[in-house]
């Protein structure tokens, strides 16, 4: 990397990668308490769920005018906000934690100011990094770092002081980005992507419509699998448990067993992230996006009915195409919109993915409810079925606009 780019693109991608590692940290942290958190404030599992749904709603929703402002304002600036604001919720979330309606609030405040990152971040590298695809990789890699150390992380330090230790320690590592933002940004530098200072980029409007829908489906997907992830394996995975603490002579947690083997399965799909970004800089973005869905269907109906190790063998393939095909996603983002407008689209596309997606929460903690466990994975694959045909559309639409033009 360090010989394909610039100092100050380098120093760019730390300052991102660091933020997109902290957003997504901050917003799987509560995936892994659910089980705990259960237990402290004696309330059913649907109904821990629904005290996080303010927090990914604002999560994705505010991307919008997030993105507007980063148009028009120093995303310097955004990233302190970021940063300062979901460090005190963290903080006010530990607190808090034992009252439902105000650790729900505090929540609620980390997904406001985490939303902060993906329109600032990615519009940013993608205006202001040579190799956009490639970089976005990298970024990605460090998102699903974020995801994969969030259940480990929060696994441990709740099995030694619970939740509420969990929430201060997060809240610690956003006020730490302060000093990471303060040490590596360069307010003198400015936009040096040639693609995007020489040549006009209006877009294709029509294109990011389709895609929007195809995002929206995807967030439903996304926000799904990685919330009840955790939980899952902690209900699926007794004999996972009983052979580890057997092996190492130990009594260990269910919910650290089920945290560790989540942060292994985002750990892999870390590769997934470095391999959708090399597939998105060498072959067609439409068709590898395609393809990247497409496998998620059979994984997930098989999720549904496996239980401890064919189980965690299945959602290691399953998680590495679904969090692999974001980098091929943002690029075709970056693609189909003009430069001028980038950050605001990329709030556009968190806005569908994220705040749509938080409506997962929701339709699992109702589908757990009314028809059990199974069922959640397998409502997981027919989203994915109904994103695959509006993906054909837009490869459809794309397609006769590449013929009438030329």
């Amino acid at each position: 990397m360090s010989q394909s780019l610039s100092k100050f693109e380098q120093k760019l991608l730390v300052t991102t990668c660091f933020g997109h590692f902290l957003s997504h940290f901050n917003m799987l942290i509560f995936p892994a308490l659910i089980i705990p958190l259960q237990n402290q404030l004696n309330l059913t599992l649907s109904e821990v769920l629904q005290l996080s749904f303010w927090m990914y709603l604002l999560f994705g929703i505010t991307a919008f005018p997030w993105g507007i402002m980063a148009d028009k304002w120093d995303v310097r600036k955004l990233f302190s906000i970021f940063y300062l604001g979901a460090g005190i919720s963290a903080i006010a979330a530990g607190l808090l934690c034992h009252d439902p309606f105000w650790f729900s609030v505090a929540l609620t405040g980390i997904g406001l100011f985490s939303g902060i990152y993906h329109p600032v971040g990615l519009g940013w590298i993608s205006k202001e990094v040579r190799q956009v695809s490639i970089s976005l990789g990298y970024n990605g890699m460090f998102g699903n770092l974020g995801l994969a150390s969030a259940p480990l992380i929060a696994g441990i330090l709740n099995w030694f002081w619970g939740p509420d230790i969990v929430y201060m320690f997060v809240g610690v590592l956003n006020l730490f980005g302060l000093v990471v933002l303060w040490l590596l940004s360069d307010s003198k530098q400015t936009a040096i992507n040639p693609m995007e200072n020489k040549k006009s980029n209006s877009g294709n409007l029509l294109a990011f419509f389709i895609l929007l829908f195809a995002m929206m489906t995807g967030g439903l997907v996304l926000r799904g699998a990685l919330t009840i992830t955790p939980s899952y394996f902690e209900i699926r995975g007794n004999e996972i448990t009983e052979w580890i603490s057997s092996v190492l002579e130990f009594s260990f947690s269910g919910n650290l067993v089920s945290t560790s083997i989540t942060s292994l399965i985002f750990l892999i799909g870390m590769m997934g992230q470095y391999t959708g970004g090399k597939i998105a800089s060498r072959y067609s973005l439409r068709y590898s996006y395609l393809l990247f869905h497409a496998i998620t269907i059979p994984l997930a109906i098989g999720i549904s009915y496996l239980f401890n190790l064919p189980l965690m063998l299945c959602a290691i393939v399953y998680f590495f195409f679904l969090l692999g095909m974001q980098p091929i996603e943002n690029t075709l983002v970056a693609k189909y919109t003009p430069s001028k407008i980038r950050h605001s689209a990329f709030g556009f596309k968190f806005v569908v993915t994220f705040g749509g997606g938080a409506f997962a929460i929701k339709i699992i903690g109702f589908m757990e409810h009314q028809f059990g466990l199974s069922s959640i994975f397998q409502l997981l694959a027919v989203f994915s079925i109904v994103l695959i045909f509006i993906i054909f559309i837009l490869i459809y639409i794309t397609g006769r606009q590449i013929k009438n033009s030329g």
